[in-house]
């Protein structure tokens, strides 16, 4: 275990005292263990992870409620992943198999496919630029995942150690131009996110995105991920067009109504 600063201990010095010496950012050390974590993930040819996930949104009448969600992870680097995801609201599943996205809305029992050719990278592209279905907390998984966080921030702090779901972590916050963001990087020599917080700060209430990982495992496609691809239609579910899915966001439609 590496003897850090506690990060409740750097909180309480911020909010209390301003900034102090032992809790004042180390830039060099915070984008050294970033580029280490963004290093680590790309080279892992297999790779998956059970999460837990929090989405705040805010009433007009300014009262934050908060979506919980939970979920699983399997990716085979550089086009593979099928992920799963449980909530109050919907229950999807997503598999991309290097060619066609297949997203099955379980509770409706109805799927819809695409043809998206192309690796993991150009898929999270896809889904935010083409489909309007950005994946919060997808950035983790790209393959250059350094060169597409830091350039935007701002402004960076290391907060010291952190404990999540008992692994030692390395705590850092960034701020970028729309939103504040901080992660927590697992120390040692697998430093995979532990738990990655998002805040839209410019939105009213600074509503926040949080995401927790646990079960984290990597390996060859055969230990971590095998035969996990192929869309097959098991419930006899009926095929739809993408545009008719209705709720498969982790934001459901009722709660659409002002301010995303």
């Amino acid at each position: 275990m590496v003897a850090r600063t506690s990060s409740g201990v750097a909180l309480a010095l911020v909010v209390g005292l301003g900034v102090s010496p032992a809790a004042q950012a180390d830039e060099e050390y915070a984008k050294n263990r970033m580029k280490a974590m963004s290093d680590y993930m790309a080279k892992q040819t297999a790779l998956s992870f059970g999460y837990d996930a929090d989405l705040e949104i805010v009433t007009k009448d300014h009262q934050k409620l908060m979506l919980a969600n939970s979920g699983t992870v399997n990716v085979v680097r550089p086009d593979k992943i099928h992920a799963k995801r449980e909530g109050g609201f919907s229950n999807v599943e997503m598999i991309f198999d290097g060619k066609t996205l297949t997203v099955l809305h379980k509770d409706a029992n109805v799927y819809a496919q695409s043809d998206v050719p192309g690796t993991l990278d150009h898929l999270i592209d896809e889904l935010r630029d083409k489909f309007h279905k950005p994946v919060p907390g997808a950035d983790l998984l790209l393959s250059n995942l350094y060169d597409q966080l830091m350039p935007s921030v701002s402004d960076t702090k290391d907060l010291g150690s952190g404990l999540v779901g008992g692994t030692e972590c390395d705590h850092f916050a960034f701020r970028a131009d729309e939103v504040d963001w901080q992660i927590w990087v697992a120390q040692g020599d697998r430093p995979y996110p532990c738990r990655y917080v998002i805040t839209s700060r410019k939105v009213d209430q600074a509503p926040q995105y949080r995401l927790q990982v646990r079960d984290w495992a990597t390996g060859t496609a055969n230990e971590v991920a095998a035969n996990s691809f192929g869309f097959t239609n098991s419930t006899n579910a009926r095929k739809i067009n993408a545009i008719d899915l209705g709720d498969v966001d982790e934001l459901p439609s009722q709660f659409k109504g002002g301010e995303r």
